[in-house]
């Protein structure tokens, strides 16, 4: 990659320290416990490379067959603001950092090596290597890349990328793409839950308390708006939360969550929840929702017996509906007559719908309703896949805003689903959609596009998300 050298006019500011990891900034190369080589560049001649030390949690820079007065330096970034899509602040290092110049009879040189990531501030980082002939303006940059951390699997890296745009003063993820991304903050801090539970990592733990003290008084307080689909999404994610660390506050907040939800319950088209405060629309989404939400807190509740009357009333509806269409898919929603709208078979709808029934199995040992799953299942996979890899029903390409995320909740709820059925059958449709993605739509950072065939072309935490629950979700 080359850059102006215009952009590196503040080359004698101070960078931002890192507090200590394992170690603290500035120690000697020589002392590396290993030395990764995840990416190199090249400018007149000169390779420059980065260097990562995955069990110091350190990087350092180097230039190899240039002259004296060649320079080479890294950067780094702790707020993931390394995109064209996001706004650098000054935390973003656009500048020299332990600039290093190749000394007289010498061809090659190196930085020190500087922590990655800093834990004790929560600031997850990723790097790179830059460097310059000493008397020209050419600047050439390495692609950004991050320490592997928990193991380095698909799914730690892409965990690590979305923990790279959380943003800890603020409690939540970064979003400049659309002003509606509260729902996706919260299928967000359901994936890294997902990701610490399935796999045993602890690393990011905190993300649960930072959120919830941190928004709880947010939008319409306790996690409800406007839109009833956008509480449901966050009364998942509580109770996920209670799941994953046993603490009651969780609970009692998915329970505030479901309670506010049914309040947008009436008979017209003979039940069901509305989309929206303003009663116009009763749409899919929300009442499947209401249907895994209601179902998972009578799970939890010992001695339940209002949600699972909540709950089963809720399927009772939506199975009548008209919701599922001819080919076993669930539309949109409703028209104004209370018929099915025909419109767009999201994959979202196709999966929170397998995590409502595996609930209700759960509630009620109906093997009915994992049989109505199935039926679902297999009807998205027949028809909302390409050659195997997931897609969208408005194609490959022509996706925006709120479906960049759908595909993650599809993959959530289907590995749900065959846990609780206790198949294997979905195995390999889950594996391909990994495989598929960490080949062809991630980047050498582990960001990934929402066309998981690829190629990577662009990220954001909507699709970041997605890619992490169906690397938490390959077996």
């Amino acid at each position: 990659m080359l850059v102006s050298a215009a952009i590196f006019s503040l080359a004698g500011a101070t960078a931002a320290k890192a507090a200590c990891d394992i170690y603290c900034d500035g120690r000697n190369p020589d002392l590396a416990r290993g030395n990764r080589v995840p990416a190199s560049a090249t400018v007149d001649g000169r390779l420059i490379r980065l260097h990562i030390s995955d069990a110091d949690d350190l990087a350092w820079a180097s230039i190899s067959n240039g002259s004296p007065g060649d320079e080479v330096w890294l950067d780094r970034s702790w707020d993931g603001t390394t995109r064209p899509n996001y706004i650098a602040r000054l935390e973003h290092l656009l500048i020299p950092f332990d600039n290093s110049v190749i000394p007289s009879g010498d061809r090659g040189w190196r930085t020190m090596m500087y922590t990655v990531n800093d834990p004790s501030h929560h600031q997850v980082g990723t790097v790179r290597a830059c460097g310059k002939p000493g008397n020209r303006s050419n600047v050439a940059c390495t692609p950004w890349a991050s320490a592997m951390l928990d193991g380095g699997s698909p799914a730690a890296v892409a965990a690590t990328a979305l923990m790279q745009i959380y943003d800890p003063s603020g409690g939540n993820w970064r979003n400049s793409l659309w002003n509606n991304g509260w729902w996706i903050s919260a299928n967000a801090l359901t994936a890294m839950i997902d990701y610490m539970s399935r796999g045993g990592h602890s690393r990011y733990s905190y993300v649960i308390p930072m959120t919830f003290a941190a928004n709880k008084g947010a939008q319409g307080g306790n996690f409800t708006n406007g839109y009833i689909d956008d509480t449901g999404w966050w009364g998942l994610a509580w109770m996920r939360a209670y799941d994953y660390t046993g603490n009651s506050q969780y609970l009692a907040m998915a329970i505030r969550d479901a309670d506010y939800m049914y309040k947008f319950w009436d008979n017209k088209c003979g039940g069901g929840l509305y989309w929206s405060a303003e009663k116009r629309h009763k749409n899919a989404i929300e009442n499947e929702l209401f249907l895994k939400l209601a179902a998972g807190l009578h799970n939890r509740l010992p001695g339940d017996i209002k949600y699972l009357k909540l709950a089963q009333a809720e399927w009772d509806w939506f199975s009548a509906s008209g919701l599922i269409n001819s080919s076993g898919l669930v539309n949109d929603g409703l028209d104004g007559e209370c018929r099915n709208n025909h419109k767009n078979t999201w994959t979202y709808n196709q999966g929170v719908i397998l995590g409502g029934l595996a609930e209700l199995y759960r509630a009620t040992g109906k093997a009915l309703l994992l049989a109505e799953a199935d039926v679902i299942a297999s009807a998205a996979i027949a028809h909302l896949t390409v050659n195997g890899v997931l897609t969208e029903p408005c194609g490959r390409n022509g996706c925006g805003g709120d479906s960049l995320a759908f595909k993650g909740p599809f993959i959530r709820n289907i590995y749900e689903l065959s846990r609780t059925e206790r198949t294997s059958a979905y195995d390999g449709f889950l594996r391909n959609q990994a495989v598929s993605l960490w080949g062809r739509a991630c980047n050498l950072d582990g960001q990934c596009s929402c066309n998981w065939a690829g190629p990577f072309n662009d990220f954001n935490y909507a699709t970041q998300q997605a890619a992490l629950d169906a690397f938490s979700a390959a077996p």
